[in-house]
């Protein structure tokens, strides 16, 4: 695609996309040339909703209306601009805790036209300085309980400016809400407005730009033609906003609909029931574990107020699923996203969902199962997912590029099935395929299997070299509290999958472990559970 006249006087990132040939094939929009999405999703809400409504709260404050979040939203936008030297086009690191404010900061890098590095709040300084390095980051807004490790990074002529503090040259000093109005920079639909990076599970992370179209593009998709959502909604998760998935479904989606979101960090499943009940939260952003975790607590908790449950960041369970519905009559709205696409683009909701499967593609976008050589599979056969449409994969000077893009099409790395009737079925992710004795095995598959033996708490399940197999599948799994593990425990869990899927792919082994491995996105770490066995 011919990119428009970019607005940026810092030129990096626009100078960093990857040629026009390795870009996916990206569906136009009806968008204007000149578009900021910051300018959107608080000036243009306002515009059609007003200044009264509530926007954003946290458990320590007030809520912000609409016009107190703008306010103080074109103040950080004057102080990134005036005092603080930032032009349209610099990168601007975002760190800390999910708050108001983070969400504030978040917006003001889009008025002011910069381009927003966020980052999670659990990444140390050696990650930290990778990620500054990718993007040549100079500018950095922290809350000051986030500041420690990003001083420690050593990152050169890294600029921080703490928030939440009382210093002189904190945040809240140089940015009062004073009612000066911010001029939205003029920025080209094509501008890029994000820098989000993969959770480097494994190798160097690799970031993955985003223009203002494509902020506004997943809320005109996923979220206002699958979610829904209602000017009366509280949204509310445990997603990080450094993890698009949070940044998506608790910023973007609710401000878009003139909704307001409850923003705070994941403290366990009875953090999160309470806060449903005490702020009479609506529509929930969580994964698949916190499901799980909140199904035995739920008893004493009142989730009357949710009419809208997402799922996404890994594969949902049928077992996990089903358990949700039966206890709160609520069907978990199930999606597959991706960093590089920005946010979900296959999902269901309402009497489209069916348990056991991703969904449907989003409309906008489109989706094919493929071989390893790109040619589509038929309808039943397993195959690499292809996706395309309105978002897709840029990332920032990466040779990688030409592995997630090909032909037009964005190689997520997931294994699925597409059905007969267009129903997309996740199988594993590509390379957690395990291969036994010449049988495909699909570890979600066995892990589902376990997830419905009531001990069960936790399971994941990868292949372990063998001599005379190939692999053998092994199950490590965490029992719910009480529960001993031990010979007897392992052959009850063997028997009982061999009740449920083909024996051929039910676990050898079985390792009892605590707690699994995981990113602080809560994404599960499988290589780390094939090496030696997790103490």
């Amino acid at each position: 695609m011919e990119l428009r006249p970019s607005a940026h006087a810092d030129t990096f990132a626009r100078d960093h996309l990857p040629p026009p040939d390795q870009w996916p094939h990206l569906t136009d929009l009806d968008c204007p040339d000149r578009l900021n999405c910051g300018a959107e999703l608080l000036d243009g809400t306002i515009a059609r909703f007003g200044a009264d409504r509530p926007a954003v709260r946290d458990a320590s404050g007030p809520v912000w209306t609409y016009g107190e979040l703008r306010a103080q939203v074109d103040a950080i936008a004057h102080a990134l601009t005036g005092p603080l030297g930032v032009v349209p086009g610099n990168r601007v690191l975002l760190r800390g805790p999910t708050t108001p404010w983070l969400a504030a900061c978040w917006l003001a890098v889009m008025k002011a036209g910069a381009v927003a590095v966020t980052v999670l709040a659990a990444q140390r300084p050696d990650e930290l300085a990778t990620i500054a390095g990718i993007a040549r980051v100079r500018h950095a807004l922290c809350d000051v309980r986030s500041v420690d490790d990003l001083v420690k990074a050593e990152i050169p002529e890294l600029r921080i400016t703490t928030f939440g503090g009382d210093g002189p040259g904190d945040l809240r000093q140089l940015a009062p809400p004073c009612g000066a109005p911010y001029p939205a920079v003029e920025t080209s639909a094509d501008d890029v407005a994000l820098i989000a990076f993969t959770s480097g599970t494994t190798g160097r992370p690799k970031g993955c730009m985003h223009f203002h179209r494509d902020v506004l593009a997943i809320a005109d998709t996923f979220s206002a033609q699958v979610l829904r959502p209602e000017p009366d909604d509280v949204f509310a998760g445990s997603p990080p906003l450094g993890f698009t998935f949070g940044l998506g479904g608790l910023v973007i989606f609710p401000l878009r609909a003139g909704a307001s979101t409850y923003l705070a960090d994941w403290g366990g499943p009875e953090q999160l029931l309470g806060d449903i009940a005490a702020h009479r939260i609506s529509v929930l952003f969580t994964a698949p574990t916190a499901y799980r975790a909140m199904l035995p607590k739920l008893p004493g908790h009142d989730v009357s107020s949710l009419r809208r449950c997402v799922s996404a960041g890994e594969n949902l369970p049928a077992a996990t699923w089903q358990s949700w519905h039966e206890a709160t009559g609520l069907r978990i709205i199930n999606g597959i996203g991706a960093t590089e696409l920005l946010h979900i683009f296959i999902s269901a909701a309402d009497d489209a969902v069916r348990p056991g499967t991703t969904g449907l593609p989003v409309p906008g976008f489109e989706a094919r199962v493929v071989g390893a050589d790109g040619t589509p599979l038929p309808d039943g056969e397993p195959g690499l997912l292809a996706v395309r449409g309105p978002t897709g994969c840029r990332y920032l000077a990466d040779p990688r590029q030409t592995e997630y893009v090909r032909d037009g099409w964005n190689l997520t790395g997931d294994a699925y099935v597409r059905e007969p009737d267009g129903y997309f079925r996740y199988v594993a992710r590509a390379d957690d395929m395990i291969i036994s004795a010449g049988y495909n095995i699909a570890g979600p598959e066995v892990e589902d299997a376990l997830l419905r033996h009531p001990d069960v708490s936790e399971a994941a399940v990868v292949g372990r070299a063998d001599e005379d197999r190939g692999q053998v599948v092994v199950a490590h799994v965490v029992l719910r509290p009480g529960v001993a593990g031990g010979e007897d425990t392992v052959a009850a869990l063997r028997a009982f999958t061999k009740t449920r899927i083909a024996p051929y792919k039910c676990p050898r082994e079985i390792v009892f472990h605590t707690s699994l491995p995981r990113t602080p996105t809560g994404k599960l770490q499988r290589f780390r559970l094939r090496g030696p066995h997790l103490e």
